[in-house]
């Protein structure tokens, strides 16, 4: 090829070049143009906003008080050490774990702990309860309640701490007023969780985030939306690295509206102190039926407004200190609130304990004979005994009255008495052990006082009890047949006992006999109730026969002290009874702490002034030691106690609920002393408390005698 050739196409590729190099560079300007200045402010904002990170601020949480004012949860603050992740995430492993020890053994938190509490729930190996749910950009608290000294040693030596936060939040605190615990009603708070924190997200509620706790029980989870607040939002500007460059804005958090309780704190000092002493008592007395003492191993007590279903006092036993869900609890410290050992103290007996009602029972018996048949003429035999098919059931201690009326049985707890009357319904409405639906007067009166279905109470996990009748037992007997009908054909029973009992209920457990029919006249067998449910079944009895829905919460008041709620009483049905049958049993049990088995715990007290109805009961379970009952009332309060395997119903638990009336109406000695009651004026407060702008609360106010002044 000739060299002129060789020049042209040289030059020609050259040309070639320079275009495709002047093309990308027009294609380049052209991109720079685009995106500077078209699209300039467009990526300008998504930059800034990538720089920017939002921090949750926890709104402090609504106080609970009494209903005059006195403050049962509050909020205290708490020196909390944080970690960053995300400075974390940019050290070396060996940095990680050497700052992680040292953080360790300075707040006295293992490392295991902290690496548990660092993990993103929902990550791989991420532990329920102990990972963490909120933001990436959140400081994770690792250690809450730091001494002070230990959380300023962090803060002034931050080149040895780098990403660690020291800081002041709000916990739960419990002042206490006259000792109470209270723990069963107040309930207590754990972190959210993943699956909460999704429905939240899904129905847009912006009151709670990943950081939040929440109500787990009690009134702290029944009013959980009033008491949470709504949390604000501090926003970051944070460097490539993510670490925090400095504040750009703040939306202040709202806290959350108080909540006033019908509960008295004097009142409910003085039940929970007595429950207490019943029990250590218990345990300190020979049981002469088991040849031991008594375990005693459970309690409740309730005391209740008979006219409005207004909770005063509750407590159970055993018991727990709710402040131990504060910072977060242990391992250990769970397993006891769920131990059978230590009783099942997070187990409210109040509300969820199931127990036979014994002699409580039969005023509503009574009430269903007289409006089915009987009436206040009847004469009945109250033998020492009564045989029923192949089996003699004794009258309590054997004691014999001869023929006596309605009164005389309530106020003598005669049991022969009513089984006279359980076994003429079996007789002529049921003496076909097969008929589940045979007429029973005795089964629909307890379910007209609201036995065998839930109260209506504001408190979650509410027992509904059981109502042992024809239905119920063949049920029970399908669910169970194939265990006990297993244990009668290999014959692996180890007792004669339940050998026979095996072979029996395999073949009709479903029936429903003569003897099933007395038993439950008397509040035996497999009927269970809660002392909760006894309680509003004798407001009824007080009231003229009106069922309240009991509540504990009174209203919701704004942190600007505005009544945002009045919760007032809830009618929940009417007891479908005659008038005159509520009363004559009215005035029978006025005489049980007079002359039947109240009276040689309520000597020399003034009864014509404070007029004390009351039953008691001496619940029997096989394999167990008598339960303890107490249920009395007046006019305008309730109180019903009761004690598992402690005894009888006045021995044990009598004194106790004689001290409660005595402090409910100041009583010393023979005389009543309003001024020494422990509800100012004997009633309750209709009236709020009064909420103050810097934060003091009120008593409502009342007049020389007593009374509201509003009233």
């Amino acid at each position: 090829m000739s060299s002129t050739g060789s020049r042209g196409s040289g030059r020609l590729r050259l040309v070639v070049i320079q275009a495709l190099v002047f093309a990308l560079f027009a294609t380049l300007f052209a991109r720079l143009y685009y995106l500077q200045v078209v699209g300039g402010d467009e990526y300008h904002a998504q930059a800034a906003s990538q720089s920017v990170r939002e921090i949750v601020v926890q709104p402090q949480r609504g106080l609970i008080v009494d209903d005059l004012g006195r403050p049962l949860v509050t909020n205290r603050t708490s020196w909390v050490v944080s970690i960053d992740r995300t400075m974390l995430g940019k050290m070396t492993e060996h940095q990680q774990d050497v700052l992680i020890a040292r953080v360790a053994g300075v707040v006295d938190v293992p490392e295991r702990a902290i690496h548990r509490a660092l993990v993103t729930c929902g990550d791989d190996g991420s532990v329920v309860g102990s990972c963490w749910n909120g933001s990436p950009y959140q400081p994770v608290p690792v250690a809450t309640d730091v001494k002070q000294a230990v959380a300023l040693r962090i803060l002034e030596q931050p080149e040895d701490y780098p990403g660690v936060l020291a800081e002041q939040q709000s916990v739960r605190a419990y002042p206490r007023p006259y000792g109470v615990n209270l723990a069963h009603v107040l309930g207590y708070l754990s972190p959210i969780t993943e699956d909460e924190l999704d429905r939240a997200q899904e129905s847009d509620d912006q009151s709670v985030n990943g950081a939040s706790s929440v109500g787990r029980a009690g009134v702290e989870k029944e009013y959980d939306r009033w008491l949470r607040g709504m949390p604000g939002y501090k926003s970051v500007a944070v460097d490539s690295m993510g670490r925090v460059l400095g504040d750009d804005g703040e939306v202040d958090s709202q806290p959350g509206s108080t909540l006033v309780t019908s509960i008295d704190a004097k009142v409910q000092g003085v039940v929970e102190r007595q429950l207490a002493e019943t029990i250590r008592t218990a345990r300190q007395t020979y049981d002469e039926v088991t040849h031991r003492n008594y375990r005693a191993d459970s309690g409740a007590v309730v005391v209740m407004e008979a006219g409005t279903g207004r909770i005063v006092a509750m407590a159970s036993q055993p018991t727990y200190d709710p402040g131990v869900w504060v910072g977060g609890i242990t391992k250990k410290q769970l397993a006891r609130l769920y131990s059978e050992d230590a009783g099942n103290p997070l187990l409210g007996r109040a509300t969820q304990g199931q127990f036979a009602p014994g002699s409580t029972w039969k005023p509503i018996m009574t009430v269903g004979a007289l409006n089915n048949g009987f009436s206040t003429d009847t004469r009945l035999d109250c033998s020492s005994g009564l045989q029923v098919g192949n089996r003699w059931f004794k009258n309590y201690e054997s004691a014999s009255k001869g023929f006596i009326g309605f009164d005389q049985a309530l106020q003598y707890s005669c049991d022969t008495f009513f089984y006279r009357v359980g076994l003429h319904y079996w007789n002529k409405y049921g003496s076909d052990p097969t008929n589940v639906d045979a007429l029973d007067p005795l089964v629909q009166e307890a379910k007209d006082f609201g036995f065998g279905s839930e109260t209506g109470v504001d408190l979650p996990g509410e027992a509904s009890g059981r109502i042992a009748d024809r239905h119920w037992k063949l049920a029970y007997w399908k669910a169970m047949k194939g265990y006990y009908c297993k244990i009668d054909r290999d014959g692996s029973a180890k007792s004669s006992f339940l050998r026979v009992f095996a072979h029996e209920f395999c073949l009709e457990g479903s029936y429903y006999r003569a003897g099933d029919a007395v038993n439950y006249s008397i509040g035996q067998g497999d009927t269970m109730v809660t002392p909760l449910q006894l309680a509003r079944a004798y407001s009824a009895l007080s009231n003229g026969g009106t069922l309240y829905s009991p509540r504990v919460a009174k209203a919701i008041v704004s942190p600007d002290g505005t009544v945002l709620k009045r919760f007032k009483p809830v009618v929940e049905g009417k007891v479908d009874a005659s008038a005159a049958s509520l009363r004559y049993v009215d005035r029978a049990l006025q005489g049980t702490p007079k002359v039947g088995t109240l009276a040689w715990k309520f000597g020399d007290f003034p009864l014509d002034t404070v007029h004390i109805r009351g039953k008691t009961g001496s619940a029997e379970v096989y394999g167990k030691q008598s339960t303890s009952w107490v249920a009395s009332y007046d006019e305008n309060y309730v109180v019903v106690m009761m004690v598992s395997q402690a005894g009888t119903g006045s021995g044990t638990s009598g004194p106790a609920v004689r001290k409660i009336w005595e402090t409910l109406y100041g009583i010393d000695g023979m005389d009543v002393n309003p001024s020494k009651a422990a509800i100012p004026g004997v009633t309750p407060p209709h009236a709020l408390p009064t909420f103050m702008d810097d934060g003091t609360i009120l008593p409502p106010a009342r007049d020389e005698h007593g009374q509201d002044e509003e009233d």
